[in-house]
C-alpha cells in the first residue's frame, strides 16, 4: 500500500493486486484496516481510528482506492461516487484482443450470480438485469496485447470485466471471463489508473494517477 493523497477528511491509497478492500470471508486483513493503523501510527493517534470504506475494487485490480477519513466526508463522497457524474474514475485494462472499434461505448444488461460471484452480460434486458454502460478507448497496441482506457456510466458487479469480455476482450490473467491463462502473480490485468473529484469538504480540485503495477505485461507499455 502507498499513500497517494492524504488531507484531514480524505485518504487516497494506491491498492495491491491481491489485496482486498473491506474485510469478507476469508478472514484476510483488508486495506482499510491497514490504512488505519498507518493513520495511527504517523499522526499518532490514540484510540480507535475513524475511516470510511466509499468504494472497492475487486481483490486482483490494483490502483487507486479512496477513503474518508471523517463521518462528514464519508456521507458526501458516498452521495458524490453514487451519483457517477460528479467522479470520473479512469481505468486501464490490458487484453489480447482489440475491439474492432478503436473507441465506442458498451451497452449491456447485467446479471449477477452470487453463487459464482460472477455476472453474465446480456445485449437487451432480461428478468435481473442492471443497465451497464462504459466507454473504451485504445490508448496503446503492441504485436499481441492492447491496452484499453475505460470510463464508467455505471458500477455494476465486475462491469468492466464482463462487459469487455462479452465483446471477446478479456482481460488478460482474468480466468473467470474468459482469459486463456492466469498472470504469474495472480492479478488481471485491470488498474483504477486515476480518480478525479471535487473535494466535499475544501472543494478543491482532486485529481490522483496511480502508478502502473511492476510486472511483466505493464513494463512492455512505457507511458
Amino acid at each position: 500500500m502507498t499513500v497517494l493523497y492524504e488531507d484531514n477528511h480524505v485518504i487516497i491509497v494506491n491498492k495491491q493486486s491481491g489485496e482486498i478492500v473491506q474485510g469478507d470471508k476469508t478472514g484476510d486483513i483488508p486495506l482499510s484496516d491497514i490504512v488505519k493503523q498507518w493513520i495511527k501510527e504517523k499522526h499518532n493517534k490514540p484510540g480507535n481510528v475513524f475511516l470510511g470504506v466509499v468504494h472497492r475494487l475487486d481483490r486482483p485490480v490494483a490502483g487507486v482506492v479512496v477513503f474518508a477519513k471523517t463521518s462528514k466526508a464519508l456521507a458526501r463522497l458516498n452521495a458524490m461516487f453514487a451519483k457517477h457524474d460528479e467522479v470520473k474514475k479512469t481505468y486501464w485494462a490490458v487484453t489480447k484482443n482489440c475491439p474492432k472499434e478503436t473507441e465506442g461505448t458498451l451497452t449491456h444488461w447485467l446479471v449477477r450470480n452470487e453463487k459464482q460471484n460472477k455476472s453474465y452480460a446480456y445485449d437487451k434486458e432480461v428478468p435481473g438485469s442492471k443497465k451497464a454502460v462504459l466507454d473504451y478507448k485504445v490508448i496503446k497496441s503492441l504485436d499481441r496485447y492492447h491496452v484499453l482506457e475505460i470510463h464508467l456510466h455505471t458500477g455494476r458487479h465486475h462491469q468492466i470485466r464482463c462487459q469487455l469480455a462479452k465483446i471477446g476482450c478479456p482481460i488478460k490473467g482474468d480466468l473467470k471471463y474468459g482469459a486463456e491463462r492466469s498472470n504469474k502473480d495472480g492479478s488481471i490485468s485491470l488498474v483504477s489508473r486515476q480518480v478525479e473529484f471535487t473535494h466535499p469538504v475544501s472543494k478543491d480540485f482532486i485529481n490522483i494517477t496511480a502508478p502502473l503495477p511492476k510486472n511483466d505485461i505493464w513494463s512492455h507499455f512505457d507511458m
